[in-house]
């Protein structure tokens, strides 16, 4: 959809000049239901095959996700890449598939993500999982979070508080 008025800009670029391709390259999203697809773990992580199974296991071990290994059908000597994922992750938790799509979005190295209540549904346990992700695999991207919940965005450099549409207080806490 074209902007109306004024413009949006990411590193000094402004993105109505960029192809809609590159800029769907760049910027991911990390919504409240995860998109999960049917297959295996690695088709959901890496749908494209541009990494290393190295790599993927490297990262699923860093998520916590290993633990899937030996979930429901104790099979560990198959890999963990290979882990069947049913219709819609029904054979996964909430958190599980919350990790997978920040999984998926780690390997495509986005320049902005977007978390819309990413932690809303999930334990604690897999919230601090998820918190040590981004603070590492997106420490050189723009993250926006959206929240509810103060420990979501408690190590955020700026924090925006909207009511309505509304800005009503904007500050930077540390």
């Amino acid at each position: 959809m074209e902007a109306e008025s004024g413009s949006i800009l990411i590193d000094n670029v402004d993105i109505s000049k960029v192809d809609l391709q590159t800029l769907r390259e760049k910027v991911t999203t990390i919504p409240q239901d995860p998109v999960i697809f049917k297959g295996t773990l690695q088709f959901n992580i890496d749908p494209y095959s541009k990494e290393s199974n190295e790599t993927i296991e490297h990262l699923l071990t860093r998520s916590g996700l290993t633990e899937l290994m030996t979930k429901d059908n104790g099979e560990s000597e198959k890999s963990i890449r290979e882990f069947p994922i049913e219709e819609n992750g029904n054979n996964l938790s909430a958190g599980e598939k919350q990790l997978i799509c920040i999984c998926r979005a780690s390997i495509r190295k986005a320049k902005v993500v977007i978390f819309d209540e990413a932690t809303a549904n999930i334990d604690v346990l897999t919230e601090h999982k998820i918190m040590n992700l981004i603070s590492n695999d997106f420490a050189d991207s723009t993250v926006i979070t959206i929240a509810h919940r103060l420990n979501t965005i408690i190590n955020s450099d700026k924090i925006a508080v909207m009511h309505y549409g509304r800005l009503l207080e904007y500050n930077s806490p540390k």
